[in-house]
């Protein structure tokens, strides 16, 4: 089964303090554990894919415009106050193991090496239907 773990991150800091704010040496930590989780999913099998995603500022929201071309409006959004920081796609054998994955990623450090207990969406990759069954 597939599960895509999404890793949230609050324009507000209600939750912790925003990255930026962070020393330089405790941002190391919350990347090198980061690359721990990757090492650990590869190693067990598990790993997809997984991406930290750029700030939301460098975010874009396109429509096609009535003859097909992109209108594109860009961000930050006044009224986003939470985003998407980064995901990972795991290959797991029960549902549990993808919870028991997103409380690991949680748990990354933050300032003062304390554990950030970020909140980790967990959403099953839908499979479509072979297409001799349509």
């Amino acid at each position: 089964m597939k599960y895509m773990l999404m890793m949230q991150f609050s324009q507000t800091a209600v939750d912790f303090p925003r990255i930026e704010t962070w020393k330089p040496e405790e941002i190391e930590r919350h990347i090198a554990f980061m690359g721990e989780v990757n090492a650990t999913l590869t190693k067990s099998g598990e790993w997809v894919t997984g991406e930290g995603l750029a700030a939301p500022e460098e975010l874009k929201i396109v429509r096609a415009g009535a003859d097909g071309t992109p209108v594109v409006t860009e961000g930050p959004f006044p009224e986003t106050k939470e985003f998407l920081a980064g995901y990972w796609i795991v290959d797991v054998e029960t549902p549990a193991r993808a919870l028991e994955l997103a409380a690991y990623v949680s748990s990354a450090p933050g300032p003062e090496g304390k554990p950030l207990n970020m909140p980790i969406e967990v959403r099953q990759i839908m499979e479509a239907p072979a297409p001799d069954s349509w």
